[in-house]
């Protein structure tokens, strides 16, 4: 059964920061002055409305602390803006990384906030030019921006999509080779990653992330992994979550406890094989 709540706050997440960054993770906070996991990603690997996330689940199953720093709606550059949140990962034995999405990231067109990805901040004489007819005033969010974009001309908004694809793709490259070798990469969706298409598809998550992208990104690290799960099979709909009752929808759109177990299982092994390789 779903568990609702009738107000905000249905999970206590525990808040709490890392470092210097002030940035606000899920907790318990984790100690990260000895052997530690570390997890970079978005709202999936936050584990919004889950009450046991995989990276809590990873840490038990490697007897390791798993330091969780995916923050919800993350692009690549919330952890090039903050270098201390970089080094905690690259300090930990193991880093996992998830194929965020290349919507929340500052590019030649437009700018997002700096830790809060998913903020449109605001467009650049690039974007102007190719949407004059926009007023980008209206816009806060980066993926109701595209998804306006794309309604104006889907011509015009693949010049801006294949701004984003390259952006990404470079973006996470840095992103891994900080983690020295030691990184998981892990696809997050209902779907492996797809070959490129001709027009863009806004609904599929990762948003604007291909096959290629992957491909181009893979060297980098240590390990790939695809949790392919399915909202029916794995999540069983929003069975085992708690929300509110205005947070359905969007507790509907991601994985639920039976899908955040299988991605831990999947990820132990990877784990611990690179644990073995550092002895």
């Amino acid at each position: 059964m779903a568990y609702i709540f009738p107000g905000e706050g249905s999970l206590n997440y525990e808040l709490c920061q890392y470092g210097s960054s002030r940035v606000l993770f899920r907790g318990p906070k984790q100690p990260t002055d000895g052997a530690y996991l570390a997890l970079l990603g978005g709202t999936e690997s936050y584990g919004r409305f889950v009450q046991a996330p995989f990276s809590a689940l990873l840490g038990r199953g490697m007897a390791l602390p798993a330091v969780n720093l995916a923050s919800m709606n993350a692009g690549p550059d919330l952890y090039l803006n903050e270098p201390e949140l970089l080094r905690i990962a690259a300090q930990a034995r193991v880093a996992v990384v998830q194929v965020m999405g290349a919507q929340n990231i500052s590019n030649r067109y437009y700018t997002v906030h700096p830790r809060r990805n998913d903020r449109f901040l605001a467009a650049s004489p690039l974007l102007k030019a190719l949407f004059p007819e926009v007023d980008f005033t209206e816009f806060n969010f980066t993926r109701h921006l595209l998804m306006a974009l794309q309604s104006h001309s889907r011509d015009r908004f693949e010049v801006l999509a294949e701004e984003l694809r390259a952006a990404w793709v470079l973006r996470m490259q840095q992103v891994l080779a900080a983690l020295k070798g030691r990184a998981i990469l892990l696809w997050l969706s209902e779907s492996a990653p797809l070959h490129p298409e001709r027009r863009a598809v806004l609904q599929r998550l990762p948003i604007l992330v291909d096959a290629e992208m992957v491909a181009a990104v893979r060297p980098h690290a240590a390990q790939y992994l695809e949790a392919v799960y399915r909202r029916d099979a794995l999540s069983k709909g929003c069975s085992g979550m708690a929300f509110a009752p205005m947070e359905a929808m969007a507790a509907a759109e991601l994985p639920g406890p039976a899908a955040h177990q299988e991605i831990a299982a999947k990820l132990m092994p990877l784990v611990a094989s690179i644990l073995a390789r550092q002895h």
